[in-house]
């Protein structure tokens, strides 16, 4: 790995920020976000030089385990709700476990709730507590796999915080969902790597068509002709023939028999 890029050193903390909390005289200085504010320790002394009565810091512990962080943010978490103040729940959750930009952005409100001070983000993009943005900077053979990233962005500590089957279950969903999008997005980047062949569709030669073919299919087909329509057609033709004026009618006399006579015959030929 000494040949691919490394992740970024910067913590993703303004000066403004970093001056604020050397300002606090704290126990020792923090180095590294994402691993000294986990545990809770420093964000509790942080907030014992705004609230001193609030926040004993006998009742803090600066350790490292899974119950210890637990213990420390569950007291941070209750101080605060009496004073009507709260800190985002997945930034809190993602500090614990000590996920990508999660602590950074935590220091950041805590920054602008105890100062009341705007400041400008130096988060290039949208974070989401994931290794998204240090695999992309990776060459393709160096990024992680599917069970690998599930293994990136799944915590142990969080399994253990929640046991939940199905709650863990569906986080390593969106894991694999996330990282099937980012290879398919892979192989249209570069389909040679991927030996992606194209289609019969895009082999296909597209001849756009003629001007005289286009007008030919702008214009109206006409209407095969029903049975009913024909029908309906004859009528309205025969009576506009007998509307005109100048048609005239010849009277024809026609001599009929005597019905006498035609009896007769009957006879006779039934005789026969």
């Amino acid at each position: 790995m000494a040949g691919y890029d490394q992740p970024p050193r910067r913590t993703g903390i303004p000066r403004d920020v970093l001056k604020w909390l050397q300002s606090l005289d704290l126990s020792f200085s923090p180095k590294n976000a994402r691993r000294d504010f986990c545990n809770g320790y420093l964000v509790a002394e942080i907030f014992s030089w705004y609230y001193p009565g609030d926040f004993p810091m006998h009742s803090y512990d600066n350790g490292v385990s899974l119950p210890t962080k637990l213990g420390n943010w569950s007291q941070i978490e209750r101080v605060l709700s009496k004073r009507d103040v709260s800190l985002p729940k997945e930034l809190i959750d993602g500090t614990i476990h000590c996920k990508p930009g999660a602590a950074e952005i935590l220091i950041q409100e805590m920054y602008t709730l105890l100062t009341n001070r705007q400041i400008k983000s130096v988060q290039e993009e949208e974070t989401d507590f994931t290794d998204r943005n240090y695999q992309e900077k990776l060459p393709m053979v160096a990024r992680s796999t599917a069970s690998k990233a599930i293994k990136n962005n799944l915590r142990l500590s969080e399994v253990i915080a929640e046991p939940n089957i199905s709650t863990n279950r569906q986080k390593a969903r969106a894991i694999i969902h996330m990282h099937m999008q980012r290879r398919q997005t892979e192989r249209v980047e570069d389909p040679k790597r991927f030996n992606v062949k194209p289609t019969l569709g895009e082999l296909a030669i597209r001849v756009p068509p003629r001007v005289k073919q286009c007008q030919d299919a702008n214009t109206e087909v006409p209407r095969q002709k029903s049975s009913t329509d024909a029908s309906s057609g004859a009528k309205s033709r025969a009576s506009a023939i007998r509307s005109k004026a100048n048609v005239q009618f010849k009277e024809v006399a026609v001599k009929q028999k005597d019905r006498k006579s035609l009896l007769s015959m009957t006879s006779s030929a039934s005789l026969i």
